[in-house]
């Protein structure tokens, strides 16, 4: 009976053939990160006044009349001082609401006669329902100390990756610390590509989510590669199936935990981006929560789609796993023969043998082998050519 792809993922029984198809991947990868790439080196980040410098005007959102609007702000703005502002944002709800005026750095002179045509234009209220121009505040904001986020943020990546690199190499093994940091990179790269190319403004809260997300990309990643180094336990031995259809089963198997596991991490994520924007405004909050965002979906993507492929293609880098290859490809070809020739093949050689199947069958002969003192159930003469009738044991003695 066939079964729907659907019941297929939940199964993980290799209804999908990512590891086969992997050139596509390859393709549709090399796009996305050249198309990320263009833009971050052509069109640049929106930094935000912390990282550039310059003034920040804050004025209640809130007049005699109603809430003021931010269109309202910056045509204040231009007529003030025959220029646009940076930024206009709302910040906050209800009667504490604020409106935000991130703008270059502004001499004093146009700091007073900005504050005095928004108070003529506007009036704002205070949260005591009165109106004065003092509720109108200005600061000076240096671009230093977004610099210095941006520093310490780097070196915390480089000491978090050396540090990666070394647990998955210890823990895994070298090619699989290599795609894990493919996958990271990728993540990194596509994450700030889509800020460039949106033009999403970038505050330190943003450089600070960033690295947020490389530990739930590199979870994801481990999860991963955890199963196929228990579907590939004793594979150079074994004829049932090659390295890249073990990685694949191996992915098939974590396909829905890995997409579920996503989706309830973007629950509070969603939750931030609902507080921070509709409560509360476009700040801090909604920073951290657009970044989040955006590099958990590409880190769940590159965990399925592009760190197994490349594992893979490391992997068959080794002469043992070529010929591994080269041995089952033999063996099927020889079932294939056998059927063809209406001759009977034997249970455990059915072509048709589910993945699952193969795989419990192959453990199974493990733990045989095992408890027998590792001689395989395959060769049953072994164990009685120990000893002959009436004779001495053959072999060497136990001591």
């Amino acid at each position: 009976m066939k079964r729907s792809i659907l019941e297929g993922l939940y199964t993980g029984n290799g209804a999908l053939d990512i590891v086969g198809k992997r050139k596509r991947a390859y393709v549709f990868f090399a796009v996305l990160f050249l198309a990320c790439i263009v833009s971050i080196v052509f069109r640049g980040f929106n930094l935000s006044i912390d990282f550039v410098g310059g003034t920040r005007v804050q004025m209640p959102a809130v007049s005699a009349g109603g809430p003021i609007e931010t269109s309202q702000v910056e045509d204040v703005y231009t007529e003030a001082l025959g220029r646009e502002p940076a930024s206009v944002q709302t910040v906050g709800a209800g009667q504490t609401a604020s409106i935000q005026i991130r703008s270059e750095a502004l001499p004093p002179g146009d700091v007073s006669k900005l504050k005095g045509a928004l108070f003529d234009k506007l009036a704002p209220v205070g949260p005591n329902g009165t109106s004065s121009e003092a509720l109108i505040s200005d600061s000076a904001v240096s671009g230093s100390w977004g610099g210095e986020i941006s520093w310490r943020a780097f070196w915390a990546l480089v000491v978090f990756l050396a540090l990666v690199t070394v647990f998955l190499a210890l823990y895994f093994e070298k090619w699989m610390a290599v795609a894990a940091l493919v996958g990271l990179f990728h993540d990194l790269i596509v994450t700030a590509g889509i800020y460039s190319m949106v033009g999403l403004e970038v505050s330190p809260a943003t450089v600070i989510g960033l690295l947020t997300i490389l530990g739930f990309s590199l979870y994801d990643t481990v999860v991963v590669f955890d199963k196929i180094k228990e579907n590939t336990r004793g594979l150079l031995g074994l004829t049932r199936r090659t390295y890249a259809e073990a990685a694949n089963l191996a992915v098939n198997q974590t396909f829905m935990r890995s997409i579920n596991t996503s989706l309830i991490a973007l629950l509070p994520v969603t939750g931030l981006l609902v507080i921070g924007v509709g409560l509360l405004g476009v700040g801090t909050l909604a920073d951290l929560a657009l970044v989040q965002a955006t590099g958990m979906l590409a880190g769940v993507v590159s965990s399925i789609f592009l760190c197994t492929p490349v594992l893979v293609d490391l992997k068959m880098t080794d002469p043992k796993y070529k010929l591994q290859a080269q041995r089952v490809a033999q063996r099927r070809a020889h079932v294939a023969r056998k059927q063809q020739g209406g001759e009977v093949v034997a249970a455990e050689d059915e072509l048709d043998t589910t993945d699952d199947e193969a795989l419990t069958a192959e453990l199974r002969r493990e733990k045989a082998m095992a408890v027998a003192g590792g001689v395989p159930a395959r060769n049953p003469k072994a164990a009685d050519q120990k000893r002959k009738p009436g004779g001495k044991p053959q072999g060497k003695k136990r001591r």
